[in-house]
């Protein structure tokens, strides 16, 4: 009781915070606005206005998500489909708005949900890693996360103008990029030798689920497996 009080008498939410993470957070977001293009180019062929595109964007931003979106953009427009598809990529961020809880859930509603609606996988591994090395200014998630924003907004529209110049990103390997970031973020998470079990239970999890199941279940599978593992292993 007495480390978690600790813990609630360092937390703040400042400027400076905000300020920390748009900072630190730029090399990803170079990262963010290189698939960002991706998309918008994409979201050009897949037919989408340059208004509907940056919506898209703007509202929903979540790049998986928005990608799944466009693989699924065909006349009529499969609705039910798209949006299940979408809601269970999506479904991870309940485990990494859980994680983040314990201090998030000191904040008010205003300042805890404000900064979510911004949360990405890159700024949420970002702040994880922060909060782990002692760090208590929780706005930096917000202002990662606004960084990510304008990179990806920005992109998208980029995407839309330059796709009648680069009809096909993945001919110059920009379709890579959505990878190497996502391998960036493991390396800056990784732990050690403690964190290879879950890593591999996530992994084999999420392949199996690949295999045998229909969809994008194995996002969510596997990462709840990971997520199982690594909270026994924390509680023994």
């Amino acid at each position: 009781m007495t480390d978690f009080m600790a813990m609630e008498d360092k937390i703040t939410f400042t400027r400076r915070g905000l300020l920390d993470g748009a900072r630190l957070i730029l090399p990803l977001a170079l990262g963010a606005f290189t698939y960002g293009v991706v998309f918008g180019v994409l979201a050009r062929q897949a037919g989408l206005s340059i208004a509907e595109a940056l919506l898209m964007s703007g509202l929903v931003f979540a790049g998986a998500s928005q990608f799944v979106a466009l693989g699924l953009w065909v006349a009529p427009l499969p609705v039910v489909a798209l949006i299940f598809t979408t809601f269970i990529v999506n479904l991870r961020h309940v485990l990494m708005g859980a994680a983040l809880r314990p201090w998030f859930g000191r904040l008010s509603a205003l300042r805890a949900y404000g900064s979510v609606f911004f949360m990405t996988d890159e700024n949420w591994a970002m702040t994880m890693r922060q909060l782990a090395a002692g760090y208590r200014d929780l706005s930096f998630l917000l202002g990662a996360g606004l960084m990510l924003f304008v990179a990806w907004v920005g992109a998208t529209l980029l995407g839309e103008v330059a796709g009648a110049v680069v009809p096909d990103p993945t001919a110059i390997g920009l379709d890579f990029v959505f990878t190497a970031v996502f391998l960036a973020l493991l390396v800056g998470l990784w732990k050690g030798k403690s964190d290879l079990l879950p890593w591999l239970v996530a992994a084999v999890v999420a392949l199996a689920a690949a295999h045998w199941l229909p969809g994008k279940w194995y996002i969510l599978l596997g990462g709840l497996a990971g997520a199982l593992i690594g909270a026994w292993r924390y509680a023994r």
